[in-house]
């Protein structure tokens, strides 16, 4: 269905969320139509971050919001909707509309099969009436299921609708861009030149793509580093468990913007637990790139300074790639935590590949090589 059809159906004015693929059509509407609006639409740091945005918005008028995301992000909802929203406790209506990754029977991501499998079930556990949108599904069909949704709404419960792959069409084209000059795979590659036999431990989306395509075009082994393919937020804690643990040896963590946002919490425990060994690479182009580019709060903070606020010995920022390698040289020599935020532009090669070995086999060929170490 058209995009603008199910925003009509809606007739909501407040939405709350985190980007995701499945919703491109979405997304680009709502910054076409409104760009980054706090009176109408955020994009937030996390899933439960929007929920509770959503809830302060019903709160302070009354009308029912709404709140995007991909199925990857029901995680962080569970708490707030089942101790804050619940009909139980507040009662606040929110509409959730979610992106269906890994919808059984359609090929996707390894990250994405379990979670595809359950994304109905947690609903169902929560609470929450779904409705999936698929690519033959009517307006009336959604229409009339609105109908039913305003008058679960009106008791105080929520509701989800959930979108099939290429469900939602016709969205505008919005472009999505910023000043920086530096590009993110060769970011990734002056990493890898300094790192050597180094572990690399990277976040979610096209930064473990670059890095794994970085070592087939160097001809170089993939067991240096753990590609977190999933469980975005979580590399640099992923990344403090292995330092800790291996303290005579160095780790390096390549994040994205959008990771650290999701659970910047991580960084004050990084900062309280100061590991020696542990560098952290925070690429950041103020985008959520890999789901369409859509933008994160990152382009206008400095992440260097809240990195020195939480306890990081060393941080710098740099925007170019003299000061980066200059960096790169310097915090290889250094046994002191730190962290390196590279300011990067928005793209990637239209023929970026996917790592071709499996999850299970990636972590064992890195398990393997630490325990060599």
């Amino acid at each position: 269905m058209k995009v603008e059809n199910l925003i009509k159906i809606i007739e909501s004015d407040f939405y709350a969320g985190v980007p995701d693929s499945q919703l491109r059509a979405l997304c680009n509407y709502l910054m076409s139509t409104y760009g980054i609006d706090p009176k109408h639409h955020i994009i937030g740091a996390n899933e439960g971050n929007c929920t509770a945005l959503a809830a302060g918005y019903y709160l302070a008028t009354g009308r029912v919001p709404v709140v995007y995301m991909q199925n990857s992000g029901e995680g962080n909802i569970i708490n707030p909707a089942a101790s804050l929203l619940n009909d139980k406790i507040y009662a606040i209506p929110v509409i959730f509309i979610i992106g269906w990754r890994g919808e059984p029977g359609i090929h996707d991501e390894p990250q994405h099969i379990y979670q595809g499998a359950v994304t109905i079930k947690l609903l169902d556990d929560m609470g929450i009436e779904s409705f999936v949108i698929g690519k033959e599904t009517t307006d009336y069909e959604v229409a009339s299921k609105m109908d039913e949704f305003r008058s679960i709404l009106a008791t105080g419960k929520d509701v989800a609708f959930i979108i099939s792959k290429d469900a939602l069409t016709d969205a505008p084209k919005v472009e999505y861009k910023n000043n920086n000059t530096m590009i993110r795979e060769k970011i990734i590659q002056h990493i890898v030149a300094v790192s050597g036999d180094d572990l690399i431990v990277s976040t979610t989306g096209k930064i473990s793509r670059e890095l794994f395509e970085t070592r087939v075009a160097l001809n170089q082994s993939h067991k240096y580093d753990f590609l977190t393919v999933g469980s975005m937020g979580h590399s640099s804690s992923i990344a403090l468990g292995v330092a800790i643990n291996k303290p005579d040896t160095r780790i390096w963590c390549v994040d994205g913007d959008g990771a650290v946002l999701m659970h910047m919490g991580a960084m004050a425990v990084l900062g309280a637990n100061k590991p020696k060994n542990l560098v952290h690479v925070v690429i950041n182009n103020g985008a959520h790139e890999t789901v369409g580019g859509m933008p994160t709060v990152a382009g206008s903070i400095d992440l260097a300074a809240i990195a020195k606020a939480c306890g990081y010995p060393y941080t710098v920022c740099v925007d170019n790639f003299a000061a980066l390698d200059k960096e790169l040289g310097t915090i290889k020599r250094r046994a002191e935590l730190s962290l390196i935020e590279v300011k990067c532009s928005i793209g990637a090669r239209e023929d970026l590949g996917r790592p071709t070995t499996t999850a299970l086999e990636n972590k064992q060929n890195f398990m393997e090589y630490l325990k060599m170490l």
